[in-house]
């Protein structure tokens, strides 16, 4: 892998930027950081991209998706979510209690006004996703990982589609360039599905990366030839002096630092609560399973809107991705949950070979209840900023993330208002 441009030194850099977070929202922004001039160490105790969701996404580069998850009528799943152990999203009866002060966000999170926010906020960050990523893999040296194939969502039947009809219409709304197509059109694009699906959505500007770790491990490479630090750290701490953010205490060092932005994921609220941060942050535990010969050739992600999962080509394998379990992030995985997946894939594809030897993954989401990320500065700490509860769309926002914020970092004028990203804004 090569690089394609080099790094630009201002005359006077900005000084020590500490990261937390080798996922692709981290490594993002400290390579954005580091080509403005900055010299930047990121910090994890796992190695790039292998410590929370950026291993095991699904892929899809989804940047119409500007619907928050609480959209109303809400309220009459919550039944389901609390009873149906395969529902598509549950809540375990021994974590309804933990559970209970995120879901009442939640549901209040489906209110028009809260969804018109949530959709202006997401739509701000998200628009440009699909250009910013094929910037950033071009740079990186990695542009064969993004595939501009578009997504496809199928539907079983139009009543089924009409359930569906707000958000499409938000993301129509929002310039979203859509096409439905009738069984005809759903096999000309991939032969492989099976008849229960009768109609689909297709979203021709989406994209998918065929390898999430690869595409973070790019990033972390190309960040490392370009002068950045990697470090591996468990980070317990924030540290402040003299009224602002000073670094980070790890379990093997302290890292000093002018600047800290927190970009630990589903973590990043236990280590802004000591700083008085209340942050509704909720480990939304997503699961996949990699099939290696699974006897289908696909050429985009397909989505069938009943079953919530994602099935996506990728380098080595077909990964089917999806659930959402609540659990927090100390529980351990549940089989069972993993187990739902293969179904998924025979009701979508019955041709398929599915095995049950390639084993499963389980990674946490960082989820908050309006949908919408923290990104921005935290007004009560100088010099701290946050970067994190992308929930679903971790890959697709990273990118936009990155353009975002790192001018703002980097003492840069800029136009772009962060204040729907607030931490604050709880």
């Amino acid at each position: 892998m090569s690089l394609n441009n080099s790094v630009a030194l201002p005359a006077a850099p900005p000084g020590r930027v500490l990261v937390i977070g080798a996922g692709i929202v981290g490594l993002a922004l400290a390579w954005r950081l580091r080509r403005g001039g900055a010299t930047v160490t990121v910090v994890d105790a796992e190695p790039p991209g292998e410590g929370g969701a950026s291993f095991g996404n699904a892929g899809a580069i989804s940047s119409s998706s500007v619907a928050p998850l609480a959209m109303p009528g809400l309220l009459r799943q919550v039944p389901r979510m609390l009873l149906d152990r395969a529902a598509p999203l549950h809540v375990p009866a021994s974590y309804w209690l933990r559970a209970a002060p995120w879901l009442a966000r939640f549901v209040a999170a489906a209110r028009p006004a809260a969804v018109l926010r949530a959709t202006a906020a997401l739509d701000g960050l998200l628009h440009l996703a699909t250009e910013q990523h094929h910037a950033l893999a071009q740079e990186i040296g990695a542009p064969e990982l993004l595939r501009p194939h578009g997504q496809l969502y199928l539907y079983r039947n139009a009543a089924q589609l009409a359930k569906d009809a707000a958000a499409w219409e938000i993301r129509r709304a929002h310039g979203a360039r859509l096409e439905q197509l009738d069984r005809a059109g759903i096999l000309a694009l991939e032969p492989s599905v099976g008849p229960a699906y009768q109609l689909a959505m297709f979203l021709p500007d989406h994209a998918h990366c065929a390898s999430p770790l690869r595409y973070v491990r790019a990033l972390a490479q190309a960040l490392e030839q370009a002068g950045g630090t990697i470090l591996r750290d468990r980070i317990v701490a924030l540290t402040v002096a003299d009224g602002r953010i000073s670094g980070a205490t790890g379990a093997g060092a302290l890292h000093a630092a002018d600047t800290v932005v927190l970009a630990a994921g589903a973590w990043s609220a236990r280590l802004a609560a000591p700083l008085g941060y209340r942050i509704p942050l909720e480990s939304q535990r997503g699961y996949h399973v990699d099939l290696t010969q699974s006897g289908i050739s696909l050429t985009r992600p397909v989505i069938p809107a009943d079953r919530k999962v994602f099935i996506t080509p990728m380098e080595n394998a077909l990964r089917v991705a999806g659930t959402v379990e609540f659990g927090g992030l100390d529980r351990a995985p549940d089989a069972a949950r993993a187990k739902l997946l293969y179904d998924d894939l025979a009701a979508v594809f019955p041709d398929a070979q599915v095995t049950q030897a390639d084993g499963f993954w389980m990674g946490h989401r960082p989820c908050l209840p309006d949908s919408v990320p923290v990104i921005g500065p935290a007004q009560r700490v100088p010099g701290l900023w946050f970067a994190f509860g992308h929930g679903h769309l971790g890959l697709t926002g990273s990118a936009p993330t990155a353009e975002l914020l790192a001018p703002s970092i980097l003492g840069q004028p800029s136009n772009r208002d962060l204040a729907p990203y607030a931490a604050e804004r709880f």
